[in-house]
């Protein structure tokens, strides 16, 4: 039997029992247990207040360790650069869309909305970038769950909201989707629309098992970007954008940003090459020589 870890949430739900399916048609007996995270338990607090440095990890990765669940299946994004001391990224499924998306009652793009109106979103990433194309929007503090977020911008509290493409795909709630946002212009976070499963690394029985779903692309592309990450000092709660791409013949390409929460400075960094590490170190040393370090250390601070 093997037992996967993950939150509640009708998302994480979704994307445990989607993984429990591909691993019952390999052969496996899976059950799946839920797992309450600090991140679900402070649904009313800010990302900005509490930080997100394994708030959605720390409660699953001790059943980890404890040896009640065998294996974590998180989305990626959540899942911190640095690993706790005996966990290993045993597998990276195949990737979703990792763009970002204007979801709104009205039939308007992201360039269309009226001057002045009001954008949910409870990301620092999300919302530097927002203000860096669209200074004259007000962007509001929205956190729950997909449901909640779709019943907050149903009730008119905001006019739009921004969310990760891949959430909405998976639970099919795309109706009121107006734009897939080019990472080019809000670029998305490190391993998003990717999931990470994690196990003890010295399960071998367990690791062996999961080695079927990872898939190369995937892990290319999110190694470049949570090295980025890393080497940028990432894991708070900061305005950081990583999303790698594949290109013809064996490259890749890799966006990078960093942002003061205020739009205002906002650095780019781009780079092209064959090996996901040297991507990653190559758009962080750009944005460090760029000032990033100063910006990072500012949005740090309460």
């Amino acid at each position: 039997m093997m037992r996967i870890g993950t939150r509640g949430s009708q998302l994480a739900l979704w994307q445990a029992n989607h993984i429990a399916a591909l691993l019952r048609a390999a052969g496996h007996s899976v059950e799946i247990e839920v797992i309450r995270t600090t991140g679900d338990l402070l649904q009313e607090v800010t990302f900005a207040e509490v930080g997100t440095k394994g708030m959605f990890t720390l409660e699953i990765e001790q059943a980890l360790a404890e040896g009640r669940i065998d294996l974590a299946v998180h989305s990626l994004k959540d899942l911190p650069t640095t690993l706790p001391e005996g966990f290993v990224l045993a597998a990276t499924p195949p990737r979703v869309d990792p763009r970002d998306v204007l979801v709104s009652v009205h039939p308007r793009s992201l360039f269309d909305l009226p001057e002045g109106a009001r954008i949910g979103t409870s990301s620092l990433r999300r919302r530097a970038q927002l203000r860096a194309l669209r200074s004259d929007l007000e962007t509001v503090e929205f956190r729950g769950n997909v449901d909640t977020r779709l019943r907050k911008l149903a009730e008119g509290q905001v006019d739009a909201i921004l969310l990760a493409a891949a959430g909405l795909d998976r639970l099919e709630k795309t109706t009121w989707l107006r734009e897939r946002i080019p990472p080019e212009q809000i670029c998305p976070a490190a391993g998003q629309g990717a999931l990470g499963i994690e196990s003890r690394i010295d399960d071998a029985r367990t690791r062996a098992a999961l080695a079927f779903l990872d898939d190369s692309a995937t892990r290319f592309a999110v190694t470049a970007e949570r090295t980025a990450l890393a080497a940028l000092g990432g894991g708070c709660q900061v305005p950081v954008g990583v999303h790698c791409r594949a290109l013809v013949g064996g490259q890749a390409e890799i966006f990078a940003i960093v942002a003061d929460p205020s739009g205002d400075p906002l650095l780019r960094a781009h780079a092209t090459g064959s090996d996901p590490l040297a991507l990653g170190y190559a758009v962080s040393d750009q944005l460090l020589r760029l000032g990033a370090a100063d910006l990072l250390a500012g949005a740090s601070r309460p």
